[in-house]
């Protein structure tokens, strides 16, 4: 299979800070750094197999994001104490109805949301980003093709949360939690896929696993929605739009 999950984009309106903080509190490092685009990545390259992306914003943000990430923890006063990082960092605590819960909800200093979680077993290999979250109106269905598209197999699974993790458990997990209010929100985070070769083909394949065309400008990225309609991005090789 020559298509994998890349990283998670972010809009910003400040794309370098925005990167700044993340790669704070996750410990990461800044790989790319441009006008265009600022990527963090974990300074291990066995401790996470996806990055983030920091790119330039072309709106304002508007309501929840249908995606977001859970940062990890090992024990209790680890958790207080990425807690307290991420505060000093600029992020603030917010409310969105969770009641009380064993982690903790917050908001990076753009609005995006983010959760620190408490000790969880399942998240103990996974480095600081313990998973990527997408709010589903149908966690089974939007998990399945998710699976396909990225080859992940489901490690987990309850009647609200299913859960992907890469075949070499290195990493987050991907996860897909039900919401009833999923439907139409987008958001100012997506996923970028890339292939490695054969992007005709792969493409094909996404299409007919559940995928659907969305218009794009971007010579280097073919633009899909997932059956749930959250866009995301499928790079070109290199040789597919360079150089014509």
């Amino acid at each position: 299979m020559s298509t994998h999950l890349a990283c998670v984009v972010f809009d910003a309106d400040q794309p370098r800070g925005l990167a700044g903080f993340w790669a704070e509190l996750l410990g990461w490092t800044v790989l790319l750094d441009t006008a265009e685009r600022v990527d963090v990545a974990a300074s291990d390259a066995a401790g996470c197999e996806v990055g983030l992306s920091f790119r330039p914003a072309g709106a304002a943000k508007a309501g929840k994001n249908r995606l977001h990430l859970d940062v990890c923890s090992r024990t209790a006063r680890h958790q207080r104490e990425q807690v307290e990082r991420a505060l000093a960092l600029g992020a603030r605590r917010i409310d969105l109805g969770q009641g009380a819960v064993p982690w903790t909800v917050l908001a990076d200093p753009e609005g995006n949301e983010f959760c620190v979680l408490e000790p969880r077993e399942q998240y103990a290999g996974t480095g600081a980003l313990a998973a990527i979250v997408v709010d589903a109106v149908d966690p089974p269905r939007l998990s399945e093709f998710w699976s396909r598209a990225v080859g992940w197999p489901v490690a987990h699974r309850d009647p609200a949360l299913v859960g992907l993790r890469s075949a070499t458990d290195l990493g987050s997990w991907l996860e897909f939690v039900r919401s009833d209010d999923a439907s139409g929100r987008r958001g100012r985070l997506h996923l970028d896929l890339e292939v490695w070769s054969g992007c005709a083909e792969e493409l094909t394949r996404l299409r007919s696993a559940g995928a659907t065309p969305v218009d794009g400008a971007d010579p280097a990225a073919v633009v899909l929605a997932d059956p749930e309609a959250n866009e995301f991005r499928v790079l070109r090789p290199a040789a597919d739009h360079l150089g014509a």
